[in-house]
């Protein structure tokens, strides 16, 4: 098994910035792409802020915290991967545009390189179709903040070698994750538990059950969970939750995933959470307008 040096993270939003920033910190070439310039430079301000976050908080040494930003590169140019091991998507919860970000960099990449894909909810099976080497596909799903969170999802396709695989577990390990895997069903383990319940969360708010403060407060002190679950999905994106409820609906065919009607119509109204400043909560800022490229 050939040791993993270069890689290239493709999406410039939290999840792919937070990727990149692991890579780098743990002594590898990072190649950050992404097509919206401001996506890159808002990338390149908060990978900066976190690190001198962790050194001044005593998570990262000075010298390690200035040697990963040297091992950082931003770029627009897929060509740029070329050189890289290992490349990982980090884009938009959409199966079509993934698949057809995976055609291009099965193009682009060197023969030997693995296509990794950080879905949440999309089959790593159908992802590697697209590709002329779907035993190098692989889904490495990180939590968010993936500098932070101590998980890795890894999901392997109907043809994943044992090779890639061992491949990805160890560069996870390596950037101090515990791993867990899963089968590929949509959702995989942990979205397959988690959306639900957020989608019921929204159902109680939607029939009036109780208020939004109620209902996060309830399972913050009830079940002693740090965020609430209303909460939580303005974290994750709103867009991003009805996107894998949509996925697991269709995957799993059984009408208990359908999304609720008001967390479609929070969507539809632009209310996506935290990166738009208002979701189910009002965070009061002006609302920023994200293109697909540099989402979550």
């Amino acid at each position: 098994m050939a040791v993993l040096k270069a890689m290239g993270v493709v999406g410039g939003g939290q999840m792919g910035s937070g990727i990149a920033q692991l890579g780098a910190m743990h002594g590898l070439d990072v190649w950050l792409l992404d097509t919206d310039p401001n996506a890159l430079f808002r990338a390149t301000n908060s990978i900066s802020t976190s690190i001198n976050r962790l050194i001044s908080k005593g998570h990262l040494s000075k010298a390690v915290g200035t040697d990963a930003l040297r091992h950082l590169w931003y770029t627009s140019n897929l060509e740029e991967l070329r050189s890289a091991d290992i490349i990982i998507e980090a884009i938009v919860e959409s199966e079509d545009v993934k698949k057809k970000l995976f055609l291009e960099l099965d193009y682009i990449a060197k023969d030997s390189a693995i296509l990794a894909s950080n879905t949440s909810s999309i089959s790593i099976t159908r992802l590697a179709s697209a590709t002329s080497r779907p035993y190098q596909v692989i889904g490495m799903h990180f939590m968010n903040p993936p500098p932070i969170m101590k998980l890795v999802e890894i999901i392997r396709g109907a043809d994943t070698s044992d090779e890639t695989f061992s491949s990805a577990k160890t560069l996870a390990e390596r950037f101090g994750k515990t791993v867990i895997c899963s089968r590929d069903f949509s959702g995989f383990i942990v979205n397959r538990i988690l959306m639900p319940m957020i989608n019921e969360a929204f159902y109680t708010l939607y029939t009036g059950v109780a208020t939004k403060e109620d209902i996060d407060t309830g399972m913050k002190l009830g079940t002693n969970h740090p965020m609430g679950p209303l909460e939580l999905a303005d974290f994750i994106g709103l867009d991003i939750c009805l996107s894998i409820m949509k996925v697991l609906h269709v995957g799993l065919g059984d009408n208990k995933y359908a999304p609720c009607p008001l967390l479609g119509q929070y969507v539809d109204a632009g209310r996506l959470g935290r990166k738009r400043g208002i979701g189910v909560y009002d965070y009061g800022k002006v609302p920023e307008q994200v293109k697909p490229s540099a989402r979550l």
